[in-house]
């Protein structure tokens, strides 16, 4: 039978099922913002709406430092609630083994020293990066989760900063740019914009990686550049100009991405959703700052206006279409001055 209802109530209704079934017991972290974006592919204002549902229905509520857990029986004092995380592959455990074990058998377990690859290091860091935070992550964090010991790790990664290029590189690799490329120049670039809006998505802890005056050497990212400076070639720009278009677009996703891993690392500190947030400081003095219309006119029509969407999906499509308006105002010049020389 297929799906029906809008995204936000499948994916409610199949956290119902979760809690149901008891793969999600009383005093467990649910699925947060960020994760629910990575999972079912949605916007982070979809994940919002998903909690606020199961939030009013009674089952689930926000534990401030925590995140938000499945209500009724908390969980044992001192076992903290977590979200449920991906593991690295390993061997089968038997029923019968000891939670605590040997660090040589935790390593055993893990795959052993010797089998320990670079390939196998950056995927533990993505993985404790997606479901943490870069705050999460150091070479220790991802040593104890392979298992090994943390100099083990610098015979194949030299330090912390070839991990996160190594980390960058991956990222933007797991999902390669359509072939072939948009004839079309505006097709082109909003096809590489939109690629990188969902790699930020998918991997929020990476806009904060990036940087645009030191950018790292990833080849797989900087095919994303060259991809744009191709759609805007025979347009009449000259080089710097199409060099310049193709990193302000990227800078402007880049930007506006970060707050991507801002929102859902407040949401995990203080418990609640960025419209609780809203709720709670829209009171008596939110009321007087913007319901002032001789020190903010603008402010005040807007409040007594429609709703506006002020939300990062939003602002993204507003920004990029504004920006490629602009190259295509570029373009356009170029070629009145070359028809008219």
């Amino acid at each position: 039978m297929a799906e029906s209802g809008s995204p936000s109530e499948r994916i409610a209704a199949e956290l119902r099922r979760r809690i149901a079934a008891g793969e999600l017991a009383p005093g467990a972290r649910v699925p947060s913002t960020r994760r629910i974006t990575q999972e079912w592919g949605v916007a982070m204002a979809t994940a919002t709406k998903v909690l606020n549902r199961l939030r009013e229905e009674g089952l689930v509520r926000a534990v401030p430092g925590v995140g938000t857990v499945v209500a009724g029986k908390a969980a044992p004092e001192g076992v903290r609630a977590r979200e449920p995380r991906r593991e690295p592959a390993r061997e089968a455990r038997p029923l019968a083994e000891p939670t605590a074990a040997p660090a040589a058998a935790r390593r055993v377990r893990a795959g052993g020293e010797g089998e320990l690859t670079r390939e196998r290091i950056v995927a533990t860091a993505v993985r404790v990066a997606d479901e943490e935070g870069l705050a999460a992550l150091s070479m220790r964090r991802v040593a104890t989760d392979l298992g090994v010991a943390t100099m083990s790790l610098y015979r194949h990664v030299p330090g912390k900063d070839e991990l996160l290029r190594l980390m960058t590189d991956v990222a933007f690799g797991e999902q390669p740019l359509p072939e072939p490329p948009a004839e079309d120049w505006r097709e082109g670039l909003e096809t590489v914009a939109r690629l990188q809006w969902r790699i930020y998505r998918r991997h929020p802890w990476l806009a904060s990686t990036m940087s645009f005056t030191r950018p790292v050497l990833a080849p797989d990212a900087a095919v994303h550049t060259e991809r744009s400076m191709a759609a805007l070639a025979g347009r009449g720009l000259s080089g710097e100009e199409m060099a310049q278009a193709a990193v302000a677009l990227a800078a402007f996703v880049c930007g506006l991405a970060v707050h991507f891993e801002r929102e859902a690392q407040a949401e995990q500190d203080s418990g609640l959703s960025a419209e609780e947030w809203m709720d709670r400081v829209e009171g008596e003095e939110h009321a007087r700052l913007m319901a002032d219309p001789e020190r903010f006119p603008m402010f005040d029509a807007m409040n007594r206006g429609p709703e506006i969407d002020l939300g990062l999906e939003a602002l993204f499509e507003f920004g990029m279409a504004r920006m490629l308006d602009g190259v295509g105002l570029m373009i356009e010049r170029r070629g009145q001055g070359a028809a008219n020389s």
